[in-house]
């Protein structure tokens, strides 16, 4: 009975896996896709649809992790980030792109991301296990951490004091917003996260019906890309990551993969740009330079997300980091499925439900099938999808799509209030991150700060 009970569970986690290591395979290939905005309410759906645990946290990481390896075809081929996570690596893309071997480019960065991958997962784990035995200590201190936290990564991105001066309205905002829809006996979670997530998406559409906004971005002639022809240099359909990189670029791929999975409350971005610039500088061969520096910032990419959603995941249960407190904030706190006790700190999610074991095994499969699905497929077809996404994919078609979902989501949660919750925050958080760089991790963590350190201030003050 036991074995027959496992047996289903990893089946349902390989079904899982594989979805989402093919549908964000597919993501990946769309620039602008901002992980937040698409991995987060399709996780949140995954979630309230009511799959199991394992097939829940499979279906994450084999996303995040395929996203993180086809991100790199736009940025690389088109010369236009992936996602937010992509930026980084656009300028030395662009460089071997002027170069003429932007395919080049491709492989150092997609082989850098798998080989990241395999070494992120168990030494996250291994890093959450021996941070698990403080877990306690930290939940019951979760709603003063929170703060502490919320400042430390207001600090560290793009807006730096101006972020952390921000963070006291918008938990205000957020506090006030509480106390208007408690008045109707509402109480929304999801449409608050969620409204964050796509805060980007809707300034943009405000944006649009606004004709000074509309004015500036107009634009004169349609963008062109060019793609040079594709030249493969491998046989067989699954090449060596090994042999795509040289030894020096295995080498610093273990070095920063292993220094970012050891890490997980700083910024993602930051992480990756500072330890590329590491790398870098330890390479005087200009060409060589920008292979290895772009190698080491996409297995970066990949082994910062996998920390930095694993370590609070597994040690503590609370999204004590932006991953954790964005793209991967419904493996916390998904209500009715997964909740966070505002009052408590106390947790009901995979933290609970899934031991250590189990989060290795499960997270290593992950990995493998996003890395069967999405490795080769990036190798091997790269320009043809590229070309078939500038082509023949519309962008307006993939936002009409999530904007549906949200609405859904929203209106299931809490009626008109809801969907009126997420165009407030979605439109206040998004002109935030544009205007300041108030972006939405910080935002996130200003959330959580508003449901649990907020109450516990009240309470500790009167």
């Amino acid at each position: 009975m036991i074995e027959a009970a496992l047996l289903n569970q990893i089946l349902v986690a390989t079904g899982m896996g594989l979805v989402g290591a093919i549908v964000f395979a597919a993501i990946g290939l769309v620039s602008g896709t901002d992980e937040t905005t698409t991995l987060a309410p399709l996780t949140l759906l995954v979630v309230l649809l009511g799959v199991p645990p394992e097939g829940v946290f499979t279906f994450f990481l084999a996303a995040a992790v395929a996203k993180h390896m086809t991100h790199a075809v736009p940025t690389a081929l088109l010369g236009i980030p992936g996602d937010t996570m992509a930026t980084p690596l656009l300028q030395d893309a662009n460089v071997l792109r002027n170069l003429g071997v932007p395919h080049i480019a491709l492989r150092k960065m997609v082989s850098g991301a798998i080989i990241a991958a395999f070494i992120a997962v168990p030494l996250a784990v291994l890093f959450a296990v021996l941070l698990a035995p403080y877990g306690a200590a930290i939940t019951k201190a979760a709603p003063w951490i929170f703060v502490v936290a919320a400042v430390a990564i207001a600090y560290f991105s793009s807006g730096r004091w101006a972020s952390v001066a921000t963070l006291v309205p918008f938990v205000m905002v957020i506090v006030a917003l509480q106390a208007l829809t408690g008045k109707y006996g509402v109480k929304l979670s999801i449409s608050y996260f969620l409204g964050i997530a796509i805060g980007p998406l809707v300034a943009d559409l405000f944006s649009v019906i606004s004709p000074a906004a509309r004015a500036r971005m107009k634009r004169d002639k349609v963008r062109t890309f060019s793609l040079a022809p594709d030249v493969k240099g491998w046989t067989g359909y699954f090449p060596n990551p090994f042999k795509v990189l040289d030894r020096t670029q295995v080498k610093w791929t273990f070095a920063t993969a292993t220094i970012s999975s050891a890490t997980f409350v700083f910024s993602p971005v930051a992480m990756t740009v500072v330890l590329g610039e590491l790398v870098g500088s330890r390479i005087k061969h200009a060409y060589h330079r920008l292979t290895t520096t772009l190698a080491a910032r996409n297995g970066v990419t990949e082994a910062t997300y996998i920390a930095e959603a694993l370590i609070p995941l597994i040690a503590i249960g609370l999204p004590l980091s932006p991953v954790a407190a964005g793209p991967a904030a419904p493996l916390f706190n998904a209500p009715p499925v997964f909740t966070i006790n505002s009052a408590t700190g106390q947790t009901h999610n995979l933290h609970n439900l899934l031991n250590h074991w189990e989060f290795l095994g499960y997270g290593m499969l992950a990995v493998v099938l996003a890395a069967l699905v999405a490795y080769p497929f990036t190798m091997n077809f790269a320009r043809r999808a590229a070309l078939f996404v500038s082509r023949k994919v519309s962008h307006e078609a993939i936002i009409a799509t999530f904007v549906g979902l949200i609405v859904v989501i929203s209106v299931w949660e809490g009626q008109l209030l809801g969907l009126l919750v997420i165009l407030t925050m979605g439109l206040l958080g998004g002109l935030l991150s544009r205007a300041i760089g108030f972006n939405t991790g910080v935002q996130f963590m200003g959330y959580y700060t508003a449901v649990l350190t907020v109450p516990a201030v009240i309470k500790a003050f009167s």
